[in-house]
């Protein structure tokens, strides 16, 4: 079984742009938001953060989740001298070279 962010650029490819490919699962910090969105993703979910801010501090606890994701993506994107997210793209991702006739350019 692979991961899922091993098989999104293989996703990406297949669908040839008819619909948006969102990444679900094994997000666990923004980096991992801006690999997806680098490797093809239109979007990520949080559910699990989301997930753990609620136990942990209700309302208040999501509202945190989201901060730090949010900040460890302007974070990574600062590190990688990328300016907005529409400027993201596969040379940002340092991944195995059979992957990378997938990924976005």
């Amino acid at each position: 079984m692979s991961s899922t962010i091993r098989v999104l650029p293989e996703v990406v490819q297949a669908v040839h742009g008819q619909t948006e490919v969102l990444l679900d699962s094994g997000i666990r910090r923004g980096s991992d938001i801006v690999k997806a969105l680098c490797m093809g993703a239109r979007g990520v979910l949080i559910g699990r953060a989301y997930a753990y801010g609620l136990g942990a501090g209700g309302h208040a606890g999501v509202t945190r989740a989201i901060q730090i994701l949010r900040a460890d993506v302007v974070r990574t994107m600062k590190l990688l001298g990328c300016p907005a997210i529409k400027d993201l793209e596969g040379s940002f991702v340092d991944v195995p070279s059979s992957w990378t006739d997938r990924l976005p350019r």
